[in-house]
């Protein structure tokens, strides 16, 4: 699917200069001409938006700003492109929670280059994100906040048993010998032997209750979390 750019600009020259040459990169383009219009076409859903300081209406601080506080789409990367070129500028634009600040004028290879260091950004950011949340069947695994929801229900795991419950669900389908949980968990200056897993993993099952079977047992060798649709 194509990545969707926003541009905002007052200037509808600029706009159809960069929607061109973003058109031939392989974006999708969407456009407003000042910030009110801006904030209204957040519903479209954009995966990255080029803003104008200077605009009508509402500057492009302001519109950042109010981006940034909105929770449906605080997340969305925001790249100023502007003719303010003081510093003073540039970091009152980054501390608003740009991602980046450009000043014109600017090349179109320059600023597709940036937009893509931007999306990359982003994206690794979000695989961060997804990665830290776990969601398998009635299970959900933040890793963050160190919770863990059963059919929405919050059961609370010492720290030990969530870190292997969550190890073993980050890989659903994936056998984990006993001797890489005691390094990848306790790590290997801590001594612990092998039977300090099994029952760490029989108090796991104990809480999963009608889930317990989800963690499978692999004679000999250690555990595997079922792949759940």
């Amino acid at each position: 699917m194509k990545q969707k750019i926003l541009l905002v600009d007052d200037e509808k020259d600029i706009i159809e200069f960069l929607e061109y040459n973003l058109i031939k990169e392989g974006y999708d383009v969407i456009s407003a001409n000042d910030g009110v219009e801006a904030l209204q076409m957040l519903g479209k859903k954009p995966d990255l938006i080029v803003l104008d300081v200077l605009m009508p209406k509402m500057n492009g601080f302001e519109v950042c700003a109010k981006i940034r506080e909105d929770e449906e789409f605080k997340d969305i990367p925001v790249l100023f492109l502007t003719a303010k070129i003081s510093e003073a500028d540039e970091v009152h634009g980054l501390s608003i929670g740009a991602d980046d600040y450009i000043t014109k004028p600017i090349s179109p290879k320059k600023l597709v280059a940036r937009i893509k260091a931007v999306l990359r950004r982003t994206d690794a950011d979000n695989e961060l994100k997804n990665r830290q949340k776990i969601e398998l069947g009635p299970i959900s695994i933040n890793r963050e906040q160190y919770t863990v929801l059963i059919n929405g229900e919050q059961v609370v795991f010492p720290r030990k048993e969530f870190e292997i419950l969550a190890y073993l669900a980050s890989q659903p389908g994936k056998v984990f010998h006993r001797d890489k949980i005691l390094a990848d968990i306790w790590g290997s200056d801590v001594f612990v032997v092998d039977r300090t897993v099994d029952v760490h993993v029989r108090k796991i099952r104990e809480k999963l209750g009608d889930y317990a079977d989800l963690i499978e047992t692999i004679k000999g060798v250690g555990y595997r979390f079922k792949n759940v649709e």
